[in-house]
């Protein structure tokens, strides 16, 4: 079969390592590396990519020092101690083509801790705490922990690291002004607010050698008031390439922007000539990232030179196997990411592990094993909403025989209503990938059909699974009962048009 997306399975060498592809499965927080006690479930989550095809996995971030951990115990490489349970992740990795980075990230003051530290004792909008404004003494020992960690990490088995330079974390708090009204050496002229950047990638680089890559996400829109201006990051880009950097990621937006940058309103690959302009000014690689969900969106960009490789972090937790269906032509069975940030942002920011609405088995691959049954069943679901269709699929492929009665006209549930709403369009994809599941996997389906008590004692089955989905809820407000109110699946479904 003629590969369908020839650049993005084409191979890569950088410097002394070679990718298999071009697809980078971008750093993503899943609450699994926050305790020692994880690292087995977070090798499996991993694993389970790597054997889906992705060229090159970055971690979720570990902090170089206790200072810049994102929570109190949360994920941290600094000590020879913790290098035993990275050896889990890399060794299950390479057990297929897949190289894997650990994301070094220092979280600067959005740091949910007493013990936050940045540039400026400025507060920042989404966390409680006032970070200790660094001294002179504490900004050089940062600099040394950012530098054993990669060694660390390239004693662990990493086959590099990417610093995280963006998204408003602590590199990026020097960078900006806003975040930056030292009057040191670190602060004021761009010369100054960059050296904290550039002193982290020499020391790095010296404690690893030349062989060991180093990734740089850079911060190419701030969008805050007073961020880095422009063309002050290709300047830094510059240099970085010059003192050791091998790559360079695309970093869109910092968290307490109010511009959405990877929300389903977001359009396909909206930030990629941001990339390109990167990539015209550098040597090293460059990958682009934000809602690039689609092997044809990332091809396009390929095609077109705007870059290097394409980063899909939450598309390759909707599907593991996003790379070798793609590259084996299936497409159409993809379980595309919708950008909902249902299961995962919003998972993470409740402190809670993450997961994904399309694929609940998205960090639970240890808890929820897929194996054949050898004890097969006649199953009746009863309810295609998106609970009914991810059972029914998971259960057909698991070798069990699987009826879905469904009562409107056409799969879905509340999905269908989702995707009617402007911005939520891509609701539509999930629809689309179930049906092709329920094709492969040989589910009878029975739609317009309503399931009785009678209708089932007239051929027993196995199993019942009832998934008729919900009711609207009330909403107790004064005047609700007026015949003007309607809800919302009266008006989504056409059922009744509303005036002006």
């Amino acid at each position: 079969m003629t590969n369908p997306y020839p650049k993005l399975f084409s191979p890569l060498k950088i410097g002394s390592m070679h990718l298999a592809n071009r697809i980078v499965m971008g750093s993503m927080h899943t609450g699994l590396e926050d305790s020692g006690k994880y690292f087995r479930q977070l090798a499996a989550f991993y694993e389970e990519r790597a054997r889906g095809g992705v060229g090159l996995i970055i971690t979720g971030g570990f902090a170089p020092n206790r200072s810049g951990w994102l929570v109190p115990f949360s994920g941290k490489l600094s000590q020879s101690s913790e290098v035993k349970n990275h050896k889990i992740l890399t060794e299950r990795v390479h057990g297929y083509e897949t190289k894997i980075f650990l994301q070094i990230l220092h979280a600067g003051r959005y740091a949910y801790h007493p013990l936050a530290a940045a540039p400026t004792s400025l507060k920042s909008p989404i966390s409680p705490f006032k970070p200790w404004m660094m001294s002179e003494k504490n900004i050089l020992s940062t600099i040394e922990d950012f530098a054993l960690c990669a060694a660390l990490a390239k004693e662990a088995g990493y086959d590099g690291v990417e610093l995280m330079g963006s998204e408003g974390y602590l590199i990026n708090q020097f960078l900006a002004p806003k975040t930056n009204s030292r009057e040191d050496q670190w602060g004021g002229s761009f010369e100054n607010r960059s050296r904290f950047a550039l002193e982290i990638v020499k020391q790095t680089r010296a404690r690893v050698g030349p062989d060991f890559s180093i990734m740089f996400r850079l911060s190419l829109l701030d969008l805050v008031k007073d961020g880095s201006p422009p063309m002050e990051r290709i300047a830094l880009a510059k240099v970085l390439e010059k003192i050791g950097v091998n790559i360079f990621n695309t970093g869109i937006g910092w968290h307490e922007s109010r511009v959405p940058t990877i929300a389903t309103v977001v359009p396909r690959a909206a930030f990629v000539w941001a990339t390109k302009k990167l990539k015209e000014n550098i040597s090293a690689p460059v990958v682009a990232a934000n809602r690039i969900n689609t092997p044809e969106v990332a091809e396009k960009i390929l095609d077109e030179n705007s870059a290097d490789l394409i980063s899909m972090a939450r598309p390759l937790l909707a599907d593991a196997e996003f790379p070798i269906k793609a590259q084996q032509g299936r497409a159409e069975q993809i379980n595309t990411c919708i950008a909902c940030n249902q299961g995962c942002l919003d998972m993470i920011f409740q402190k809670k592990r993450a997961t994904c609405l399309v694929n609940p088995r998205a960090c639970y691959e240890v808890e929820y094993p897929l194996q054949k049954t050898q004890n097969k069943k006649n199953i009746v679901v009863i309810g295609a909403g998106p609970a009914g269709l991810a059972f029914a699929i998971t259960a057909a492929s698991r070798g069990h025989q699987v009826s879905l009665y469904e009562a409107q006209d056409e799969i879905g549930g509340q999905f269908n209503f989702a995707k009617r709403i402007p911005g939520k369009e891509e609701f539509a994809e999930t629809i689309r990938y179930y049906k092709n599941q329920l094709d492969l996997h040989q589910v009878k389906v029975f739609l317009k059909t309503k399931m009785s008590i009678e209708e089932l004692q007239k051929n027993p089955v196995d199993e019942i699974i009832i998934s008729t989905g919900t009711l609207p809820r009330k909403i107790s407000i004064p005047g609700i009962e007026n015949q003007k109110v309607v809800s919302y699946t009266d008006v989504l479904s056409g059922k009744i048009i509303p005036g002006k």
